[in-house]
């Protein structure tokens, strides 16, 4: 997406170039204050040191300059020597009513690690914000010209999968897999299930807890498993295939879908290689029979621990695997940029894998940058729940929200005349829209009330009213074509077209500013804003009933653009827009 406020830089920037100063200082930005300019350039204030001149001296040889160029309506200097111009409608149409050129590759991979998921659990709520907000990053960066990769970095590996095999063995539940002299082959059809392991686990958890010996089982099926027992890895690759299914059919009805499938377990080899690398270069400790790695810096003002590759038992730990995730990673994919979208208290953790990893070098030429967010409660303020206190599964979440949303359509009226499968359709699509637009509208790193009820309402900030004005102009448009209507190309008549238009045209900005900031609160800010936009132009005009004919056709066209943008900016947000509601 093009941007509106580069190409003006650049010609700013020229000007402050012909007098002998750094274009970069052109600058241009939306304005601060869009009731005295459209945008504004600060440059010359920043000028002013190197130039040793006063910056409003500056400013005005750079707006003496810009006056020349017939693209400005108003070129003036506010203040000590801030730059307002406007552009003028002529060439705000011109823009407008230009096809919009996709955005070029710019040579760069992400990749994204996001969901985090377990093996052998079902999902929650508390899985809900890495999911949405890591696939809107994915949608965002893959617009803005990156190569993405989005990994799901399952968990898969650890004392978890040898709780849960202990645990079938104790039940005698399949016996083959725990035959020492059997090497296989085994059932190709799993002996448990997925509802089998929801309660498998639970039980296998709580008797580690109260029973050492239990727990010492537990520890040496993992070790078993890790050093490759056939029966133990067969119970492993059914859990996880078991388990992939029902995380697909989550994620499925999010929309949100990764290209690697990933987990913990896929760089179990790489862990003794790695561990001889660093020991080999000096760069690990032996404290009190453990390995680690120092990651503490003289500037640090608050204590540092250091990263623990290997237990004292000889265990690795949750560290030791993201490291030899980040060598396989720099291999694999060769990322300019790795994003690890995990929850915010995590981060002292992710610090320490990242200073281990720059310390080393072993993540090549990336840089890794902790995506944290905050937690989704509930009206209590308390981390979201089932009424009677346990953990929500997410397609109950999900299942709430389409009930809640079937209700609302009732409540305006709309689709009782469709058929029941269109129905429920829309029904899905404005829940899920309910659901993620109530988590990506608040900024990531902030905790959310998760209010159900307010979020799936057609009015105010919710993403039901975003698609309801999208279905809006759709069905304008619709009956624009049933009636013969032609669109035209879009201009700009009158300020609310001039506002719309100047929203439309600020797109390219917002996805950038999204990017670098790793906020898609940014994006839900500007759809509510476009939406607001667009019902004060179609409140302040004629479209279908005007009578001039040119004119109908430059509204129709400004319509279609509002619509495209619109839907664009949802499908960044993993919003679906209904045909018709």
């Amino acid at each position: 997406m093009t941007s509106l406020a580069a190409d003006l830089s650049g010609a700013v920037g020229q000007a402050f170039a012909a007098e002998g100063l750094d274009k970069a200082f052109g600058l241009v930005q939306a304005s601060d204050r869009p009731d005295l300019a459209q945008f504004q350039c600060n440059g010359a204030l920043a000028a002013a040191k190197p130039a040793k001149a006063n910056p409003r001296a500056i400013a005005e040889k750079i707006v003496a300059r810009l006056k020349a160029d017939a693209r400005f309506a108003k070129v003036e200097i506010a203040g000590p020597g801030f730059i307002n111009l406007d552009l003028t409608d002529a060439v705000l149409g011109e823009r407008i009513a230009a096809p919009e050129k996709p955005t070029a590759p710019n040579g760069k991979t992400v990749l994204i690690d996001f969901g985090g998921t377990n093996v052998a659990k079902p999902m929650h709520v508390g899985h809900l914000r890495s999911s949405v907000i890591g696939d809107c990053l994915q949608r965002l960066f893959r617009a803005n010209g990156w190569k993405v990769v989005s990994d799901i970095h399952l968990g898969d590996w650890g004392l978890q999968m040898g709780q849960l095999i202990s645990e079938i063995e104790v039940k005698n539940i399949a016996p083959l897999y725990f035959d020492a002299a059997y090497k296989g082959p085994y059932l190709e059809q799993s002996p448990v299930t997925m509802e089998d392991l929801e309660e498998l686990y639970p039980a296998a958890s709580a008797a580690c807890k109260a029973d050492p010996a239990r727990l010492e089982a537990a520890r040496r099926a993992t070790v078993e498993l890790q050093d490759g027992r056939p029966g133990y890895r067969a119970l492993w690759r059914h859990f996880v295939e078991v388990s992939e299914v029902g995380l697909e059919r989550e994620f499925s009805s999010l929309g949100i879908k990764f290209d690697l499938w990933k987990g913990e377990s896929s760089v179990h080899d790489l862990i003794a290689p790695m561990l001889d690398d660093l020991k080999a270069r000096g760069l690990t400790e032996t404290h009190e029979g453990a390995l680690i790695i120092a990651v503490a810096r003289e500037d640090d003002k608050k204590p540092m621990p250091p990263l623990l590759l290997v237990k004292s038992d000889g265990g690795v730990l949750y560290g030791t695997t993201d490291m030899a995730t980040v060598i396989d990673r720099a291999r694999e994919q060769d990322p300019d940029l790795v994003l690890y979208v995990v929850d915010h208290r995590q981060h002292g953790h992710f610090e320490q894998v990242f200073r281990a990893a720059e310390k080393t070098g072993i993540a090549g030429k990336a840089q890794l940058e902790h995506i944290g967010y905050g937690t989704m409660n509930g009206p209590d303020g308390k981390p979201f729940k089932t009424r009677a206190g346990g953990v929500m599964k997410l397609y109950d979440l999900i299942a709430m929200a389409g009930v809640e949303a079937k209700s609302r359509l009732a409540e305006q009226g709309l689709g009782s005349d469709y058929s029941a499968e269109e129905r429920e359709a829309i029904a899905q699509q404005v829940a899920i829209a309910t659901i993620k637009f109530a988590d990506l509208s608040n900024h990531r790193t902030t905790d959310y009330i998760f209010d159900l009820e307010r979020f799936s309402k057609f009015e105010g900030k919710t993403g039901p009213y975003l698609q309801y004005a999208a279905v809006r102009i759709k069905s304008i448009l619709r009956k624009a074509r049933d009636e013969g209507h032609e669109l035209g190309a879009p201009a700009v008549h009158s300020p609310e077209e001039r506002n719309l238009v100047l929203q439309l045209l600020s797109l390219g900005d917002t996805m950038l500013a999204a990017e670098q900031k790793r906020a898609p609160n940014i994006l839900c800010d500007y759809a509510f804003t476009l939406a607001q936009n667009f019902s004060r132009f179609y409140a302040a005009h004629h479209i279908l009933s005007e009578s001039d004919l040119a004119l109908r056709g430059q509204r129709l066209g400004l319509c279609a653009r509002v619509l495209e943008v619109m839907t664009g900016t949802l499908n960044l947000l993993g919003i679906a827009v209904p045909e018709r509601m």
